[in-house]
């Protein structure tokens, strides 16, 4: 029987501590979540390797899940504290929500379709998380039902940041998301303050295009 929990651990020695996560809450959120339940199944040997996996729901919709290296040092960057609210935009099967949870942040998780949906609701008990709601809706839009939030977090890549997210932070929230894609990709980290929102950006990294988030295309003439 394959020993999840040494496998866990070791993930995150040899990968998160040596990408700079070296927030103790988030690498002790990391050990207690168990990745097996968020990947596909026929994956579940390789849920701690350093890289992104596609999940596909019955509908036919489809999320890329992030490396856990990126994950974790994302939610770093959002300075999570228990008690916040936080909203996870695009969170596939549920694994980031599941740390943030375990942070003692109050997650809502929302997806574009009730299929991807109904995964992540599954995963998440499967887990035995069973704090997280899961709600459908247009990611751009973002969840006003929950809002004022302290963290929006995105996983994936977003090419512009529509007014409608940020309008639901609260004073000195943070967004988390990976601005571009591709080589030209980086996590960005926005906070919101009574006067303005600032934008700076983290560290590189590479993920799937949310369609939600893609700039318009203008027309030609």
């Amino acid at each position: 029987m394959t020993d999840f929990t040494a496998i866990r651990r070791n993930m995150v020695d040899t990968q998160l501590r040596t990408y700079d996560v070296n927030s103790k809450r988030v690498l002790d959120a990391v050990e207690s979540v168990p990745r097996e339940f968020f990947v596909p199944p026929e994956a579940q040997a390789l849920a701690y390797a350093d890289q992104s996996f596609t999940v596909t729901a019955e509908a036919g919709e489809s999320r890329s899940l992030l490396q856990p290296m990126i994950l974790a040092r994302m939610i770093q960057a959002a300075e999570i504290e228990p008690g916040d609210r936080v909203l996870n935009l695009a969170g596939g099967t549920g694994y980031g929500a599941a740390i943030m949870a375990a942070m003692g942040a109050s997650v809502t998780l929302a997806e574009t379709g009730e299929g991807l949906a109904g995964m992540a609701r599954r995963a998440l008990l499967s887990a035995g998380v069973e704090s997280v709601p899961v709600v459908v809706g247009d990611l751009s839009a973002g969840y006003w039902a929950g809002q004022p939030y302290d963290v929006i977090f995105i996983e994936g890549a977003v090419e512009i940041m529509p007014a409608s997210l940020t309008e639901q932070l609260a004073d000195d929230g943070r967004m988390v998301a990976i601005l571009g894609h591709g080589r030209a990709g980086r996590v960005a980290l926005w906070r919101k303050t009574e006067e303005s929102i600032g934008i700076r950006s983290i560290f590189d990294a590479a993920a799937a295009p949310l369609d939600a988030f893609r700039q318009p295309v203008g027309f030609a003439f």
